[in-house]
């Protein structure tokens, strides 16, 4: 795991959600975390990348604001402790990720990381 206080950067570019679409997965009730290891020059100095998506089918774009903000702030909170640098991960809400208690999804990204990197994901493609 990383040391506390690792930068946090987003994805902003499509191929990059592509690529972790095609990279290992974890599936939890309040959302799905894809993740994939970017390869870099410098590891070390590679920042912790993370992207949020929620599409229509969880509701209108109120709800699906609501669903990024929670997730966003999620992100903020948990990957710089327990992300590992140099890795891409994408955050994809879910219907039950508004109504979810904070501390559930606080457990459920930990578990679903921890998986990933102890290499018991789901691999797509």
């Amino acid at each position: 795991m990383t040391q506390a206080g690792t930068a946090l950067s987003s994805l902003r570019i499509r191929r990059d959600y592509l690529a972790a679409a095609k990279a290992a997965k974890q599936v939890r009730q309040g959302f799905v975390l894809q993740a994939r290891k970017r390869v870099a020059e410098e590891p070390t100095d590679t920042p912790i990348r993370f992207g949020l998506t929620a599409s229509k089918k969880t509701g209108n774009a109120v709800r699906r604001n609501r669903i990024r903000r929670r997730l966003r702030a999620l992100a903020k909170e948990v990957l710089p402790h327990h992300g590992e640098a140099g890795f891409d991960y994408v955050i994809i809400g879910r219907v039950h990720t508004a109504p979810r208690a904070w501390d559930d999804l606080h457990i459920d990204l930990r578990s679903a990381l921890k998986a990933i990197h102890k290499g018991e994901a789901e691999t797509v493609g």
